[in-house]
């Protein structure tokens, strides 16, 4: 959405509440204003569609327990806290942004863990790879010709996230979002312990595939 220089005349007090505000909320006074104005109208920003996807996978993965969210509204980024059925407990934290002005994806998930463990590095990475070669064989062909990618760090996993190929609610990309990240967790802790093989794996996700309304 083009954004473009205005002169507004407005009360100084007015200006002081709304920096207040806009301080409270972590945004700025042109971030807020804009805000307000398009509530007022009735006009969905990118700012606000993100809110609302971010504030609808918070109340879709609280019920399950095995994930921590936690989100600031104005930011185009959430996290999400699970911890790992392995000794010590390690933590991973999984990030979703969401970019305001979408092109060749609307995002990137990474999945960030800590660890000084080399036999559960190992693992994870495994499990990533895997996850990457499912992908590439069964969701791939089904993006229209879009690419995701992917990219492993020292402690990061990152995919992009890709384009839904149909218009979709803010609820919609919410709810695949959070089935995806729910059902990646699961898989990941199931395969560390190794209840699941690559296999398993892949039929799981093909399972998660077919109730999907959209595909990211």
């Amino acid at each position: 959405m083009k954004k473009t220089l205005y002169s507004l005349m407005l009360s100084e007090d007015v200006v002081h509440e709304v920096d207040l505000l806009a301080h409270k909320l972590g945004t700025n006074r042109s971030n807020l204003i804009n805000q307000i104005l398009a509530e007022y109208v009735d006009m969905v920003t990118p700012e606000r569609r993100i809110n609302d996807i971010f504030s609808a996978i918070e109340q879709l993965v609280l019920p399950s327990r095995e994930l921590v969210p936690f989100f600031s509204p104005n930011n185009f980024t959430m996290s999400l806290k699970s911890s790992l059925e392995y000794k010590y407990r390690p933590t991973v934290k999984y990030e979703v942004e969401l970019y305001r002005n979408a092109e060749a994806s609307i995002g990137e998930l990474s999945v960030i863990f800590r660890t000084q463990s080399a036999a559960l590095i190992q693992s994870m990475t495994e499990f990533f790879r895997i996850w990457k070669h499912v992908e590439d064989r069964d969701l791939a062909p089904l993006l229209g010709g879009q690419t995701i990618d992917y990219a492993l760090y020292d402690g990061k996993f990152v995919r992009s996230i890709a384009m839904p190929q149909k218009e979709c609610t803010s609820d919609d990309l919410a709810s695949v979002l959070s089935d995806y990240i729910q059902t990646f967790d699961s898989l990941m802790k199931a395969y560390l312990n190794g209840r699941v093989s690559a296999s398993d794996i892949e039929r799981q996700y093909y399972q998660l595939m077919n109730t999907q309304k959209i595909l990211i």
